[in-house]
């Protein structure tokens, strides 16, 4: 298999693997991964997959977002910004992880809109579709585990179809 959108490109790049499914409201138990930790971030389902990558965006502070936080309290913001944080893991030892179900690297490339922007690569497939919303990537996930699990033509799974 040809690898060509095999690659992380950003700092923000991580690896999302996808070890099983299950027909409740979580959807999924897998496993994240970035270049500043050889640690494994386990997450069962979208809402832990949201909130784990957006405090990793927070933390590396890429992308910025473009819209902050609202409070009507006083507050002191309380931010896990490293500094100079150091790359630990190199690309290729994060394009080796792999996930049961599925494999997908997800880059965001703007936090605009109180929401994200970037593209996904389905690594089973070796293809990129380029997602607006937080919406948009969850269901193009939903869409690629649906098509290896039950194979149905569903217009989403058109996106993956799609020739760039």
């Amino acid at each position: 298999m040809e690898k060509s959108q095999w690659y992380i490109g950003t700092p923000n790049g991580v690896v999302l693997c996808i070890d099983h499914m299950e027909k409740t409201e979580s959807g999924f138990f897998g496993r994240i991964y970035h270049a500043y930790s050889e640690k494994e971030q386990r997450v069962h389902g979208v809402a832990e997959l949201l909130f784990e990558l957006e405090h990793f965006y927070d933390s590396i502070n890429f992308p910025h977002p473009g819209t902050n936080e609202r409070t009507f309290q006083n507050k002191v913001q309380n931010t896990d910004f490293k500094e100079g944080m150091t790359k630990i893991m190199s690309d290729e030892k994060l394009l080796s992880k792999h996930g049961d179900l599925g494999t997908f690297i997800i880059r965001v490339q703007h936090r605009q809109n109180s929401s994200w922007q970037g593209r996904i690569t389905w690594m089973d497939r070796d293809k990129t579709v380029y997602f607006r919303s937080v919406w948009e990537m969850i269901k193009l996930i939903a869409s690629a585990l649906e098509m290896v699990s039950e194979p149905e033509d569903d217009p989403l799974d058109k996106a993956w179809m799609e020739e760039e």
